[in-house]
């Protein structure tokens, strides 16, 4: 029997050994670049799975659902903070943006596909391609299988889901980040590069003073000076030796003696001072009136590197300059805002929300204050409490079964989007006050790249033998509907967003991003931007745009059926 046949045939009778080759196969497609954009592991996978399932293989749906429904509690969890943020009312502007741009997203889709007669399986892969929403799938997938027809005709109509976002993903991909970047700006008339570097002027990016816990972006260091004779320093409490320099005493050496310092501590002529602090702050302000000198006893305090979860209701909303003048505060330096897992520029007005991760510097004394006053820390582990997970799984899942019967017809939310608000609700209470159960940042990305990578291969390998003959009817016509429903939804998101909520045009386009679910629209319009202001709208248009997005699915091929 010739390698082929025998490596085929092996294929065709163990569909788990199918499985993790197309997931290979797929990551490995995933990186392949074009320019500035990569295909990505979600678009790969599909590939994959398409060109494995031209050999038949047959993988159980069921196997399909479990993936995708972890994929969904796990967007749902990370999501939970900032979109319930969305829905009070410091964010309320930026929800609003998202929810018009979703909803004219649908509008386009749905009327791209009357126009165009495609049916609900090929209207639901246009919008989740379109608009880089690959939940969509899943849920209009989800939405067919309720539908009063054969299962045959239920099957040709899955089928024809990937077909169109296989087509119209790449497209939506390259046009949001185009459209955000290139058009977007001329279309407002505004140079986007100097309105982001006015907007870090205003929010004190630019300011000469140390401005509390922006300091954290320098390096930070801490070195020994000593108090000589008449210094001006000596008789007076250390948090008043250098007014309005963010630097710290941590430790003083006495004689023999080694103290630790607090901010009421008063030095004297002969100690020696540890002092921490922005290496530049330390050289114009301490080396200008203290001598520095060698003490490694002295300077040998143990520091950490901490992330800390945000959860405090005290905390949460403040700026970085109002959270440098607490108590908690002092000794402490921020080096990373996280949110979403994406970068929030370090400005002394940048407001710190419930869920983002604070990545913070100091000694363990200082640090244990400030996670006390912040919420706790995230320390790496390796172990995730999957009764938790399951339990939010199945909390969702017991929301979205029930549905109402319209004659043959059952409409409700459907299992996936269930399992969707349950993580959303899971990871918004974790936030708020953490409840028993941890799910580790490297394990909540296992779950959502190969939850959602595994979906998507079995989705491939069931749609290859009608891939080829789907492409061929509808894929001319989808390069335009996707082309139509990713930028008429951006243009009015633009619009509406810069002049009837008067939203900050670097601001602005990042909620646009974010509200297609287009990361790398995101960089492209940082790029353009040369600023990381428009990161500071992606937290909550993301989370958003995720949960109407993948709604969509659902609701798309209720309308189309």
């Amino acid at each position: 029997m010739p390698l082929i046949d025998w490596l085929v045939g092996a294929l065709r009778h163990h569909p788990e050994v199918t499985f993790f080759v197309t997931i290979g196969i797929g990551y490995m497609l995933g990186k392949l670049r074009f320019g500035k954009f990569t295909l990505g592991a979600v678009t790969g996978t599909l590939l994959a799975g398409v060109l494995v399932g031209q050999l038949g293989v047959t993988v159980s749906s069921d196997v399909k659902q479990c993936f995708f429904l972890l994929f969904l509690f796990s967007i749902g969890y990370r999501c939970g903070p900032q979109f319930f943020r969305g829905l009070r009312t410091e964010g309320l502007a930026m929800a609003a943006v998202s929810a018009i741009i979703a909803v004219t997203g649908l509008v386009v889709a749905y009327a791209a596909s009357r126009v165009l007669g495609y049916d609900p399986g090929t209207g639901g892969g246009l919008i989740a391609g379109a608009l880089t929403e690959s939940a969509t799938i899943g849920t209009a997938g989800d939405a067919i299988t309720r539908l009063p027809i054969a299962d045959a005709q239920k099957a040709a109509l899955i089928n024809n889901i990937p077909v169109a976002f296989a087509v119209t993903y790449l497209v939506g991909v390259i046009g949001a980040a185009w459209f955000l970047a290139q058009i977007a700006p001329r279309i407002l008339g505004i140079d986007l590069v100097q309105a982001c570097k006015d907007y870090e002027l205003q929010m004190g990016g630019g300011k000469a003073r140390e401005p509390g816990l922006i300091s954290s972006y320098r390096a930070v260091e801490m070195r020994a000076y000593r108090i000589p004779d008449g210094s001006s320093v000596i008789g007076k409490p250390v948090a008043q030796i250098f007014p309005g320099v963010r630097v710290f005493v941590e430790r003083i050496r006495r004689g023999a003696q080694l103290i630790d310092a607090d901010q009421d501590t008063v030095l004297q002529p002969g100690d020696v001072a540890a002092i921490s602090g922005p290496r530049k702050r330390l050289v114009e302000s301490v080396e200008a009136e203290l001598p520095e000198v060698e003490d490694p006893e002295l300077l040998d305090m143990p520091a950490e590197v901490l992330p800390v979860v945000v959860t405090s209701q005290a905390v949460h909303g403040q700026t970085l300059s109002e959270l440098s003048t607490i108590p908690s505060a002092r000794g402490v330096y921020l080096r990373r805002i996280l949110r979403n897992r994406t970068d929030v520029p370090i400005l002394p007005a940048t407001t710190v929300s419930r869920g983002d991760v604070l990545t913070l510097v100091g000694t363990q004394a200082h640090l244990e204050a400030a996670v006390r006053a912040i919420g706790r820390t995230e320390h790496p582990t390796e172990t995730t409490d999957m009764v938790f997970v399951s339990a939010g799984i199945v909390a969702g899942a017991l929301i979205g079964i029930p549905a109402l019967a319209f004659g043959k017809l059952e409409i409700g939310l459907s299992l996936s989007v269930g399992v969707l608000l349950g993580g959303l609700l899971w990871g918004w209470l974790n936030s708020l006050r953490p409840i028993p159960g941890s799910i580790p940042g490297p394990a909540l990305w296992i779950f959502e790249s190969l939850g959602l990578a595994g979906f998507v291969a079995v989705v491939g390998l069931a749609a290859g033998p009608d891939f080829v003959r789907g492409l061929q009817t509808s894929g001319p016509s989808l390069l335009l509907a996707g082309a139509v429903t990713v930028l008429i939804p951006h243009l009015v998101g633009v619009l509406t967003g810069y002049h009837i909520f008067k939203m900050h045009p670097g601001i602005l386009l990042g909620v646009c991003a974010g509200a297609g679910t287009a990361t790398p629209a995101l960089a492209a319009v940082q790029e353009a931007a040369k600023s990381t202001v428009p990161t500071l709208g992606y937290g909550v248009s993301y989370a958003v745009g995720n949960v109407l997005l993948a709604l969509w699915g659902t609701v798309i091929v209720a309308l189309l059926a």
